[in-house]
């Protein structure tokens, strides 16, 4: 936790010319316009976009940067809020189906604020992992607890050795959890025992957050803050192979920052993943071995098409790589120093979400920005996520969650 903290308040101290780091905490030095996000333009003929419906969650994650998402399941969106609560709603009208307590009220923990640590109850920081009937989620003080995704009744709980910033990877044989110190433990989904410890020091420095585990083909893919993608075997937690997305050079650690946080993808034999040191690298699922890279740096990840990858960059900028050869097909910059999330498909188009609440839909082809809602006057962090049937779900970091259908 100290070396995140130190990241954080090194940032502000020692950084006044970085428009990027600088703006994730309210904005750079009126002096700056380079640093000001992009002014919004009035769309000539925006596209229709429909609110569904909309749910005022709790409390959210505010300013601590975790990046929380929904999760979806079937016909259920699992979220959180700052109260440490696990709440279920139906995916298609937002009613809620159950509410749980994943931290006992005034379990007392602490959090950093910048530069100072303040007294806190215990809460949720992880977004939900969901899997085998379960629902899982991590605290800020290590706490991994679990329930019964169809009642929401407690099935166990567990403790890892640091706050987690990422939602577990639920599968059928272990319960894969990344804590903040580097750790990736393998829990046991009966009783969430533990079955093995993968460790891997960390650099000083680092941007807040971690890689949500994905995993496939019996291995789980996790990104680490030194810009290394670790394959660990599901059953034992064994590294299979690992591979540098990039390499942490430069002169000081600010420089070398080359953190795996954003969405890491796999589909069938081959894994996508972003450095925030400018990189991004198409790999073998089975061995790592690169396919190719392109000079890209992203602290939100990467989403996947048939024949596109989408980046969101550390200034805003959303491109369009080949997905066979790594190559530019477009940028898109209108969107700069507005913080956005990792972009999402919706039907024809793309979306990301902004620092100030507002979704953009852009198109696929030539990334021209085409529609355009507010969820609430409050930053979207997290990854928007899209259902089978077309619903893009959102949330702020005020705890606002909204339902959108493209169309009247």
């Amino acid at each position: 936790m100290l070396r995140r903290t130190l990241f954080l308040a090194m940032i502000v101290a020692l950084a006044p010319g970085c428009s990027t780091v600088k703006g994730w905490f309210g904005g750079g030095s009126s002096k700056s316009k380079a640093a000001e996000p992009a002014e919004l333009v009035e769309l000539s003929s925006p596209i229709a976009v429909r609110q569904v419906w909309s749910v005022d969650l709790g409390d959210g994650e505010d300013r601590r940067w975790l990046r929380q998402h929904p999760t979806l399941d079937g016909n259920r969106i699992y979220a959180v809020n700052d109260k440490g609560e696990v709440l279920a709603l139906d995916s298609a009208s937002g009613k809620n189906i159950w509410t749980a307590n994943a931290v006992e009220v005034g379990a007392k923990g602490s959090k950093w604020k910048f530069w100072k640590r303040e007294a806190s109850e215990a809460g949720l920081t992880g977004s939900p992992g969901v899997g085998n009937g379960l629902v899982v989620v991590g605290g800020r003080n290590g706490e991994v607890v679990a329930f019964n995704a169809e009642t929401g009744e407690k099935r166990w709980t567990a403790k890892v050795t640091s706050e987690v910033l990422s939602a577990p990877l639920v599968l059928a044989t272990r319960v894969v959890v990344r804590s903040n110190d580097g750790r990736v433990f393998g829990l046991d989904p009966a009783d969430g025992s533990r079955k093995w410890v993968f460790d891997r020091s960390l650099p000083t420095l680092s941007v807040r957050g971690n890689a949500t585990p994905v995993g496939a083909n019996g291995l789980s893919y996790i990104g680490y803050d030194d810009g290394t993608l670790v394959a660990l075997r599901d059953e034992d937690g064994l590294r299979v192979w690992e591979q540098a997305i990039a390499e942490p050079d430069g002169r000081t650690e600010l420089d070398r920052m080359a953190d795996i946080d954003g969405e890491i993808v796999v589909d069938g034999d081959q894994i996508y993943a972003a450095s925030y040191h400018d990189k991004v690298m198409a790999m073998s699922a089975a061995n790592g071995q690169p396919m190719w890279t392109h000079d890209v740096g992203s602290y939100s990840g990467v989403a996947l098409l048939s024949d596109k990858v989408l980046v969101t960059d550390k200034i805003g900028n959303i491109w369009a790589l080949d997905r066979a050869s790594g190559n530019s097909l477009w940028k898109q910059n209108v969107l700069e120093n507005r913080q956005l999330t990792t972009p999402v498909v919706h039907g024809e188009y793309g979306v990301v979400g902004d620092l100030d609440g507002y979704l953009h839909w852009f198109k696929l082809d030539t990334g021209d920005v085409v529609g355009r809602v507010r969820v609430d006057n409050a930053a979207l962090r997290g990854t928007p996520q899209v259902s089978a049937d077309g619903l893009l779900y959102a949330v702020t970091n005020e705890g606002e969650l909204a339902a959108y259908k493209l169309g009247n």
